[in-house]
């Protein structure tokens, strides 16, 4: 709005000092044609901001869900290494046991 005031203050100043400017109503209605279309534009820069803010916080929700994603296959790769080692331990000591009793 402020710069709805500096505008309408600048044609005036401007019609002032041209002096065959004696008709203001032409330059009233461009001022007012202006001032609705700086208006439509903050009210289009409001939403667009408001837009970009909600794509923002889904932007970092999903961020904060891979992580989490992440960390749990970290958790199920090690659980499935250490039950593989496990395995394999078992494996081998019956693969021991085999070997033995084939031998005697």
């Amino acid at each position: 709005m402020i710069k709805g005031g500096v505008l309408t203050a600048a044609a005036t100043f401007v019609c002032m000092n041209l002096g065959g400017c004696t008709d203001l109503k032409p330059l009233e209605s461009q001022i007012s044609d202006l001032n609705a279309q700086l208006s439509k534009l903050q009210a289009s820069a409001s939403a667009a901001r408001s837009s970009a803010d909600g794509a923002s916080r889904s932007a970092q929700q999903a961020t904060q869900a891979a992580s989490r994603a992440q960390s749990s296959a970290n958790e199920a790769l090690s659980a499935a290494q250490a039950a593989q080692a496990a395995d394999d331990a078992t494996n081998e000591k019956i693969g021991r046991m085999f070997k033995r009793s084939i031998s005697k």
